[in-house]
């Protein structure tokens, strides 16, 4: 439960080794939050990300968890809470950018990356609702991108599975009003980060830190959607509504 003055004390990163989820626990490590289970497909990267938030001190435990292996999504959730009970904070971080150059060609590549970002994403996200359904509280992080804002040609099979996990979450957010489960959609431009390593960065691209702020920021403000950073909100409005014969010619 969260403590008597409304902080976070326990937490479970699905994906437990995303450099934006490990900036945000820590920032919630600093706000009381003493209970963390990381869960993911790596189990050393885990372990080592583990000992990392423990030196901060909190308890930290490890799970495996592989987003492609559906079937096992709600005996993974099952498992948390029966050993942890109830959790204040998921943060859903998975997902995966797969090889723009190349996945367009590849049905499998195509089915890891949209299985991943979305359909694995949506699957353990309903088990996640239905324990907090059950404990009659929560809040549910998802980590989705501003690339499903607008699906942009150099990197559409990753942005489609933004843009369906983005319009999963927040209509998950809507069936579970009432329940006392919040759902917070979080839509970070490019940040630098392990998975962006070598890439030209983007125009307002930020570090992990940055995003984490604004996650923190959005669950004290009880946020159904965040833009990270704020500026992004705008600028994605106008890409929006950009006709499609002059946003295609655009150098993005």
């Amino acid at each position: 439960m969260k403590n008597s003055l409304g902080r976070v004390e326990s937490v479970l990163v699905l994906g437990g080794t995303s450099d934006i989820a490990t900036a945000t626990v820590e920032a919630l490590i600093g706000r009381g939050t003493r209970r963390v289970v990381l869960a993911g497909r790596d189990r050393g990267r885990l372990n080592q990300r583990a000992e990392t938030l423990r030196a901060l001190g909190a308890e930290v435990d490890v799970h495996e968890f592989e987003a492609l292996d559906f079937d096992a999504h709600v005996g993974v959730i099952d498992s948390v809470w029966d050993q942890h009970g109830d959790i204040d904070l998921v943060l859903l971080a998975v997902g995966a950018l797969g090889h723009p150059d190349t996945d367009e060609r590849d049905p499998g590549a195509v089915v890891d990356v949209i299985g991943t970002g979305f359909t694995g994403a949506a699957s353990v996200g309903v088990a996640t609702a239905e324990r907090m359904r059950t404990q009659g509280h929560g809040t549910i992080v998802v980590l989705s991108s501003v690339a499903g804002e607008r699906v942009r040609r150099a990197n559409f099979v990753y942005g489609s599975t933004k843009a369906g996990l983005d319009g999963f979450f927040l209509g998950l957010g809507e069936s579970l009003r009432g329940t006392g489960v919040h759902v917070m959609v979080v839509r970070p431009g490019f940040v630098h980060t392990a998975m962006t390593a070598g890439m030209k960065p983007a125009p307002l691209a930020v570090g992990p830190e940055r995003v984490a702020a604004d996650i923190v920021r959005g669950l004290e403000r009880g946020s159904e959607l965040v833009w990270s950073p704020p500026t992004m909100r705008p600028l994605m409005s106008v890409m929006r509504h950009i006709p499609r014969a002059v946003f295609r010619r655009l150098p993005i």
